[in-house]
């Protein structure tokens, strides 16, 4: 059973925040419980409140999440401190934005944690990343852990300076993941196979393959190896994508480009 926050008060509601936020009020969180600090001031669910411009105070126990822009951090700041009390809590999903910049930012607060979910947290198939230091309370970590697990996978990073590979393949993974099922369907459509047919078999061949590498206790390596029997069609497609390395070698220049790029947030490139 999850215990949620006393109050959950969101800066931003873009794409990502509002998956998670999406996904706890189905999981039972009381909307009555959130606020959303939002500028165009449009609505983001029934029964929760959005404001456009900073409260005169927050509710004692407020667990804060950080959704905008990490360019907006200067300004959100400057605003959101003074508002800030030793029981607030703050966890922030912006990228490249260490946690010593959040604790220069709001020097007041004791718990503070970085997260990185990727976009299927609103269906509860998520992974998001944590990262915290020794200042913050073990109850609060634990209070944050309970609030991501119904998001899906939360995975704790013990050294910082590893989050922006980890963001780098679970962060950005679903785009490479939508990337190549792209592909496949446009691969078996110069095949001939007509474009509608190919999408829905791609699609379907990706999601029925990850859900049986999940249940499986053979590795996703050893799954590939029992399906390409020797001499057959599997074994010799893989041939193509196991030539020197090259899929492998693909895949570590994605996440490295991935992860440069965080690293140069980082340092407000």
């Amino acid at each position: 059973m999850t215990i949620w926050p006393d109050h959950l008060f969101l800066v931003g509601c873009g794409n990502m925040a509002g998956q998670m936020l999406s996904r706890w009020l189905a999981c039972g969180l009381d909307p009555a419980r959130v606020t959303v600090l939002r500028p165009s001031g449009k609505a983001v669910a029934d029964g929760v409140a959005v404001m456009t411009d900073y409260p005169a105070a927050l509710p004692a126990g407020t667990t804060v999440l950080l959704g905008m822009k990490p360019y907006q951090i200067g300004d959100v700041a400057e605003a959101l401190a003074p508002l800030c009390a030793a029981d607030t809590r703050i966890v922030s999903i912006l990228a490249g934005t260490l946690l010593a910049d959040m604790r220069a930012y709001f020097p007041q607060v004791r718990d503070i944690v970085r997260a990185m979910p990727n976009l299927p947290v609103g269906l509860g198939e998520g992974v998001t990343a944590l990262f915290t230091d020794s200042r913050t309370a073990p109850p609060a970590r634990d209070a944050v852990d309970a609030l991501i697990r119904p998001l899906g996978l939360a995975e704790w990073v013990t050294d910082e300076a590893l989050f922006n590979q980890v963001t780098a393949l679970s962060g950005c993974g679903p785009a490479f993941v939508f990337r190549f099922i792209d592909a496949l369907a446009k691969a078996g459509e110069a095949l001939g196979i007509p474009a509608d047919e190919a999408g829905r078999m791609a699609l379907a061949t990706v999601q029925g393959s990850a859900n049986m590498a999940a249940r499986a206790s053979d590795s996703p390596g050893q799954l590939a190896d029992r399906v390409a029997s020797p001499g057959g069609m599997t074994r010799e497609g893989m041939n193509v994508l196991d030539a020197d390395d090259r899929l492998r070698t693909l895949l570590i220049d994605t996440l490295t480009a991935a992860r440069d790029r965080g690293e140069a947030m980082a340092r407000g490139e």
